[in-house]
């Protein structure tokens, strides 16, 4: 079972990249954020790797990240979702993004993949809410605050401040970024005020 890559960057095609390690060409089909993040043909590469092996063909697939890997295999345990719709998903979200649109409940965000309907949305929101923290990587403390806000379970202090935020013109997710970290600042039984005054000085870095 191959799990990682690491050679010459050979070739790169619409939905693959060929990586050359001692003479040997591999074809790993990546996302598009991947393959648009490769170096130059030549250049050193390392892909993190996910093997499969069917009784007609072995596939391998790459990824720029062990986290990005991960949430690839995530992803296929949810109904209706196979290697296909994964690869799109991760083609338009990072990592990051999906573990945020995941934890807030963002429908419209995960749908915005090619090929990924409103349904099939819900379900990846819905089947992987509870996993969302696990696969957040350094994120994992700021992505729980956004599971609350998504569940309507935030403490009020926080949901009013991150609220404040949004009304200022700012996304629900980079509000729920700064609230998270004026949070660290000042300590969880901090009011709104002070979260608000905290959140703003976060985004004027």
């Amino acid at each position: 079972m191959i799990g990682k890559l690491k050679g010459t960057l050979d070739e790169i095609g619409e939905d693959y990249c060929v990586v050359d390690v001692h003479g040997v060409g591999y074809v790993a089909y990546c996302p598009a954020r991947v393959l648009a993040g490769l170096p130059g043909t030549g250049e050193a590469v390392t892909l993190y790797i996910e093997t499969y092996v069917r009784e007609d063909m072995i596939r391998l697939y790459g990824f720029a990240s062990v986290l990005e890997r991960e949430w690839f295999r995530l992803l296929q345990s949810v109904q209706g979702v196979g290697a296909k719709v994964s690869l799109a998903v991760l083609s338009t979200l990072s990592a990051t993004d999906l573990a945020n649109a995941v934890a807030l409940r963002d429908v419209a965000m995960v749908s915005r993949s090619p090929g990924v309907g409103k349904k099939v949305a819900e379900r990846i929101v819905s089947e992987l809410r509870d996993k969302a923290p696990a696969y957040a990587g350094a994120a994992t403390g700021t992505i729980g605050l956004k599971q609350e806000l998504g569940e309507g379970a935030a403490p009020a202090p926080v949901a009013d401040a991150v609220s404040a935020l949004t009304n200022l013109g700012y996304g629900r997710d980079i509000a729920a970024n700064a609230i998270a970290a004026a949070m660290k600042a000042a300590g969880e039984d901090a009011d709104s005020a002070k979260l608000i005054r905290l959140g703003l000085k976060e985004l004027a870095r």
